[in-house]
């Protein structure tokens, strides 16, 4: 059985995000509203309590992070330990939804995925902060997860885990959609459920399975390859760092797992790590629009 790379258990562990600047995995327990830290040169770790539930961000410089909760889009300060500028609410009018997946793009900009907190079917949506405006990019998912962009900028991907679809999508030059999504590939066929999402440098997709305690490998092409299994059924996202991004990190969750399977898999809830000898590549900066910084 596989040692995790942070013992602490997570509900529903989300977001992995590799900050360069620091050289540290920063993640979320969602349900449980923490944002966690560690560095892995020296063990170094790192916890805050959240006012709200917070999913996903993207890193703006050393010291501050873009943060999406349930309610908005916020600048975190990371010494400060606390939201500190607010830059877009996030379906304000709808307080049943939540935010949930959401990664920065190659163009400085953020794509954020909203669901149900009772995972209603359709509630869900996607929406791009971009240059100091958030606007609606996918309506009519149930649970979006897998957002990630292809390294030369031509096209980005999103998962609808309840019907078990991985889409893909056409991006123009300031990474907008310039055509209808389409299927890009059909999980639920192989009955598996794709949740969180990463590119690696050729392009090649590294899908997070919820439910199957395993990161797939997708090729650019849409093939199905290998697994790469790890102690925990439902693992949530997937995230490449180190000094060189040959290191594999993923978050998972002990949400919906009955006292059986959890005394099966002990180590659910933990957040994994390992080499797999495959090329990651450095996430983007969020560009915050105005910064002088």
């Amino acid at each position: 059985m596989s040692d995790p790379f942070d013992p602490r258990i997570c509900a529903l562990g989300e977001g992995a995000l590799w900050h360069p600047g620091r050289g540290a995995l920063f993640w979320f327990d969602v349900t449980g509203r923490r944002l966690l830290s560690r560095l892995p040169e020296t063990g170094e770790t790192g916890e805050w309590a959240l006012p709200e539930i917070c999913s996903a961000a993207a890193w703006i410089d050393r010291d501050r992070l873009l943060i999406a909760s349930e309610t908005g889009l916020s600048v975190f300060d990371i010494p400060a330990g606390r939201c500190t500028q607010r830059l877009a609410d996030l379906e304000a009018d709808r307080p049943e939804t939540r935010s949930n997946d959401g990664r920065a793009d190659p163009w400085g900009g953020f794509w954020i995925g909203t669901m149900a907190k009772d995972a209603a079917p359709g509630a869900g949506a996607i929406h791009r902060l971009f240059e100091g405006r958030l606007r609606p990019v996918v309506a009519g998912l149930t649970i979006p997860n897998a957002l990630c962009f292809a390294p030369d900028r031509t096209r980005g991907y999103f998962a609808d885990t309840a019907r078990g679809l991985l889409f893909r999508v056409a991006l123009d030059a300031q990474g907008w959609p310039a055509a209808a999504p389409e299927v890009f590939v059909d999980f639920a066929a192989a009955g598996l459920w794709p949740d969180g999402a990463v590119t690696l440098a050729d392009g090649t997709l590294r899908i997070a399975l919820w439910g199957a305690g395993a990161v797939l490998t997708v090729s650019a092409s849409g093939e199905i390859g290998a697994r790469d299994l790890l102690p925990a059924p439902h693992v949530t996202c997937p995230a490449y760092g180190g000094p060189d991004f040959r290191t594999l990190f993923c978050t998972s969750a002990t949400q919906e797992l009955s006292p059986g399977a959890l005394a099966a898999a002990p180590l659910s809830g933990a957040t994994f790590c390992r080499t797999d000898g495959l090329q990651g590549r450095p996430e983007p900066a969020f560009r915050l629009h105005g910064d002088l910084r």
